[in-house]
């Protein structure tokens, strides 16, 4: 059973951000320490890219485990309105799969750094050796 009322659930997710966030935060700073130039929330690009490397035409998205649903601990399923749970993410899922798909026939390299490859800095690094 959830433990969280409706109202400290609607309270939890209308803090929740799209841009700025901690993951996406990391992600940026250790780019910039690597030496990456980069803009941010590509605004002109389908799906505004958390960060746009137009040089290396890579869109690079960085994605909440919870929302994205990535196979990790961070991927919960609330137990409460489960339906309507269920359905957003699947929309979630759809969504980022035509923008990647937009993306890539407009020629666009798109990655996706995961919230939770985020947390350790040697991971982040590796991440970003192997894809770029």
């Amino acid at each position: 059973m959830d433990t969280v009322s409706q109202e400290k659930r609607s309270e939890i997710m209308a803090a929740v951000k799209s841009e700025n966030t901690r993951p996406e935060i990391r992600v940026r700073s250790k780019l910039h320490r690597m030496g990456y130039r980069f803009r941010l929330h590509g605004k002109e690009l389908d799906g505004k890219p958390d960060i746009v490397l137009k040089k290396l035409k890579t869109a690079i998205f960085v994605h909440g485990c919870f929302w994205h649903r990535h196979d990790c601990k961070k991927a919960t399923m609330p137990s409460s309105n489960f339906e309507y749970w269920e359905a957003k993410f699947k929309r979630n899922i759809e969504r980022f799969s035509k923008i990647r798909a937009s993306l890539q026939k407009e020629g666009w390299r798109v990655l996706v750094v995961w919230e939770c490859q985020t947390e350790k800095e040697k991971d982040l690094e590796e991440w970003i050796e192997k894809n770029l």
